[in-house]
């Protein structure tokens, strides 16, 4: 692309469909023939008047049969932005991360035995809204959206920010309430989730984040549980390996990132 528009090679490869063309490129020659009306022109005359014709056509018969008025609410075009399914999810988390507060807070008053439950669950609470980010089954709009220019990792990762945006408050909070300091837990949250989205893009998103969660609990939560010990992996000492993780496993994200523009993608 050039400075202001899309260079002529690059909008004859579009118009014939060339399959060579990266998938960031062709987003971004799409958004930008959406708002350059000389782009949209030069388009026209590579892909010849035939196929404007049709295209003006299609356009006049639906101005006639759409009325001006309405327009899609502004809440529904968050379709876009965010799966239908986040919302009771997250709030599904809320109550597991409040739940576990209180039954540390009945432990703590108790003088019990336990270790911290909100600590415990910290690395993979994210993940309950995380599987819904991108995910066929809990999105009805799902072919919509992996169709659009924007779909993609892009999307995947803003569906998760969202998710994090609500979920580490509530558990810093709870966590100052017990005495656990978020350093202990942030890194391996942040790693678990790269890591079901790294998992994803293989398995599907839904499926390897539900993993992620049940191998957590089974090896960590249930054994400091049972054994009424913390586990070492949440321990400061532990802090640096989960940054190594992180860092291999965002790599792993970056480098296999256009497979989350597929439909099956979303298995």
């Amino acid at each position: 692309m050039t400075t202001n528009h899309v260079s002529a090679r690059l909008l004859n490869a579009y118009a014939a469909g060339e399959t060579g063309i990266d998938v960031d490129v062709l987003w971004a020659v799409e958004s930008h023939v959406e708002s350059c009306a000389d782009c949209r022109d030069l388009l026209g005359q590579v892909i010849g008047p035939d196929t404007v014709a049709l295209v003006d056509r299609v356009r006049v018969n639906l101005d006639r049969q759409v009325s001006p008025g309405a327009q899609m609410p502004v809440r529904r075009r968050m379709i876009w932005r965010t799966a239908p399914a986040l919302l009771p999810r997250l709030i599904m988390t809320a109550a597991m991360v409040l739940t576990a507060l209180g039954l540390d807070l009945a432990n703590k008053l108790a003088a019990g035995p336990y270790p911290s439950l909100v600590l415990l669950l910290a690395p993979v609470a994210p993940l309950l809204g995380v599987a819904a980010a991108w995910s066929r089954g809990l999105d009805p709009g799902y072919e919509l959206v992996v169709a659009s220019p924007k779909a993609g990792l892009y999307l995947v990762l803003r569906r998760t920010l969202a998710v994090l945006v609500v979920v580490i408050p509530i558990l810093a909070g709870a966590g100052a309430l017990v005495g656990t300091s978020p350093a202990r837990w942030l890194l391996p949250s942040l790693a678990f989730t790269l890591g079901a989205l790294a998992l994803g893009e293989v398995a599907g998103l839904h499926r390897a984040a539900t993993g992620l969660v049940a191998l957590w609990v089974a090896a960590v939560v249930a054994p400091s549980l049972i054994t009424f010990t913390p586990t070492v992996l949440l321990e400061p000492a532990s802090l640096p390996v989960w940054a190594g993780l992180t860092a291999l496993v965002a790599v792993v994200l970056v480098v296999r990132r256009e497979a989350y523009t597929g439909l099956t993608s979303g298995r």
